[in-house]
């Protein structure tokens, strides 16, 4: 999806070029059209994703690990790695910087930092239906009112992970099966720098936040080499 003039993986690699932390800015994709463009703005693309991991329900970790593989092959390794989703084109190169300087300043302490932002629909009011009846997602506290009788501000605060990035040490986080590790910290982002494109309104959304100069995007640098 093209937005003010470039399409929506433009920004990542934007993004990924402008935090200036990076040694490989690389693209996995199963498409050979995203992979030209992604080329075409500055990205690599050593091999297409096989597509028995590249489905609806395929997981982060078996992607990364393919990728990762690719690039060994290639004598290529590296201490950490990112993710960052073509549908936050809002995450700027300072934002990713600020995570990973977050994430070298914990040491040892962390395994990955993963953006996230507090709930706008509490887990506290969730229910699972079970035939006719139903009950609450959540445990309840033993004393006083149940949360789902209780204002918003009065329940526990509840972070929810947003899709705008995550960076964690290859040798800890992969090593168990896992992208992120056992260890996560909290990169805590704004509503414009969590602002995740989905759905066709959340793309209108984007549009009129930029038209009404409430966000802004990477400088995308490769205009004439893209077109």
């Amino acid at each position: 999806m093209p937005l003010a003039g470039h399409p929506l993986i433009a920004y990542a690699i934007a993004g990924a070029q402008e935090a200036g932390v990076f040694d490989a800015v690389v693209v996995s994709t199963d498409s050979e059209e995203i992979a030209d463009v992604a080329r075409r703005y500055g990205a690599e693309v050593p091999a297409l994703r096989p597509a028995e991991i590249a489905g609806a329900t395929s997981t982060d970790h078996e992607w990364i690990q393919h990728m990762r593989g690719v690039l060994r092959g290639a004598g290529r390794e590296y201490d950490l790695f990112s993710i960052l989703r073509p549908t936050s084109p809002f995450r700027t190169g300072p934002t990713i910087k600020r995570a990973w300087d977050q994430l070298l300043a914990l040491g040892d302490r962390a395994d990955s930092i993963r953006a996230v932002e507090l709930v706008r629909q509490h887990p506290g009011k969730m229910w699972v239906i079970e035939g006719e009846l139903m009950r609450p997602l959540l445990p309840q506290p033993h004393d006083g009112q149940p949360y789902h009788s209780r204002q918003f501000k009065s329940l526990p605060q509840v972070y929810v992970q947003n899709s705008s990035l995550e960076i964690a040490w290859t040798r800890v986080a992969l090593a168990g099966g896992s992208i992120a590790g056992e260890r996560v910290a909290a990169f805590v982002t704004d509503p414009v720098t969590g602002f995740s494109i989905d759905y066709p309104d959340d793309f209108d959304r984007a549009e009129r936040m930029l038209a009404e100069g409430q966000a802004t995007l990477p400088r995308v640098e490769s205009v004439e080499a893209a077109r």
